[in-house]
């Protein structure tokens, strides 16, 4: 079952949505998914999690930031990131548990969400984005120990937007409901290289079945 939609943020037009049913069976959760900066709800990255995931269980809802949708590099400021999030949660018909997050720039807005207190069933990041690229003393932490969803964040150990030893910092600072997980040899995109003895459909396969855990939990 697929379902695809127009939906309307205020200020703002529509932007398109995508509602896919898990491939495995059983749902157990609607994972309402954000994209990353330089991305939109096609994406190479973001079909590929999206396939990983419904394959564990996850029903996926892939949808549009304004500024995607207009073909436009330039992502809209964080505060329509939050309003076109909450605007697709509002539509998006759902049973059991709903799961907000996204891969790194849409995850750092469902973030803000989440330590706002936005009612759903927990936070799933995908290679937050904890400082820009080489400006590791910019962090983007201040909102994180608000949280008190669970959270499960995988990023790749060679993530350059996320120095794993900035995060490890971080971490005691967090509550219990954060789980970290860290993807040996990845990236920002979870691309492993040849010399790692990993491919990335096994990075793929380590976060639908690491996530899907973390919410049987």
């Amino acid at each position: 079952m697929s379902k695809n939609w127009k939906i309307r943020v205020e200020g703002k037009g529509e932007v398109s949505a995508l509602h896919e049913a898990a491939t495995s069976g059983d749902t157990i959760a609607t994972f309402v998914c954000a994209h990353g900066a330089g991305g939109n709800m096609h994406d190479r990255g973001m079909q590929a999690v999206s396939k990983e995931l419904r394959a564990c269980g996850f029903d996926i809802v892939r949808f549009n930031f304004p500024y995607s949708e207009k073909k436009s590099g330039r992502p809209d400021p964080m505060p329509m990131l939050r309003a076109t999030i909450e605007a697709v949660m509002s539509e998006v018909e759902h049973t059991g548990r709903l799961i907000i997050g996204g891969r790194s720039m849409g995850g750092r807005a469902a973030s803000m969400l989440a330590a706002d207190h936005i009612q759903c069933d927990g936070l799933l990041l995908l290679a937050y984005p904890l400082h820009p690229a080489g400006k590791p003393d910019q962090l983007r932490d201040a909102h994180l120990p608000g949280i008190t969803m669970p959270v499960l964040c995988l990023n790749g150990t060679r993530d350059s937007l996320c120095r794993r030893d900035l995060m490890e910092q971080l971490l005691p600072r967090l509550g219990g409901n954060f789980e970290m997980h860290w993807l040996d040899g990845a990236d920002h995109s979870f691309h492993v290289l040849k010399s790692s003895g990993r491919t990335d459909a096994e990075v793929m396969s380590e976060i639908g079945q690491t996530a899907a855990a973390w919410v049987r939990r």
